[in-house]
């Protein structure tokens, strides 16, 4: 109920779950939707893709695992009802600062390589994304080579990526 205050009073939207279990801002929708979408270039979404954008969505929005498993729940099926990515990115682009930007642009690139390739799909879909989040390919290629760092260091130590 305290959340559904604080939304209403900073005029986020409080669109809840079919559950009512949590309210869902539209910018929360939209990062969800755009990682799902990275997901869904390769035809399918491998199970360990569904779990780094619940694991990233549930880090990123301080979200408890079934609040972030809802959430991607939804964002899928607003990904696959929507035909273009503008929405979702303008939404972030006028909400996230450039930094948090950059955040979501590696979050995307973590997805991506959940699966452990690089479809050309995938590529194609990073390089509208950044440019329509006003992301330098410099910077989405610096937040790539992180993300690949920290895969190869946790396949070095024996972790899951």
């Amino acid at each position: 109920m305290i959340n559904r205050i604080k939304a209403f009073l900073s005029g986020r939207d409080t669109e809840s779950t079919t559950a009512g279990r949590y309210d869902r801002s539209d910018l929360q929708v939209a990062a969800a939707a755009l990682l799902v979408e990275a997901a869904r270039m390769d035809a399918t979404i491998a199970p360990a893709e569904r779990e780094t954008i619940k694991r990233l969505i549930r880090e990123r929005f301080s979200l408890s695992a079934e609040e972030a498993a809802d959430l991607v729940a939804y964002a899928e099926s607003r990904a696959e009802q929507s035909v273009q990515l503008f929405g979702f990115t303008a939404t972030i682009k006028d909400r996230f600062s450039h930094e948090q930007r950059v955040e979501l642009i590696e979050m995307l690139w973590e997805v991506i390589y959940a699966d452990g390739q690089l479809h050309a799909f995938e590529a194609n879909l990073m390089r509208r994304v950044a440019g329509l989040l006003h992301v330098p390919d410099q910077e989405s290629g610096a937040a790539r080579k992180r993300v690949l760092a920290r895969r190869e260091a946790a396949a070095t130590h024996g972790r899951k990526p």
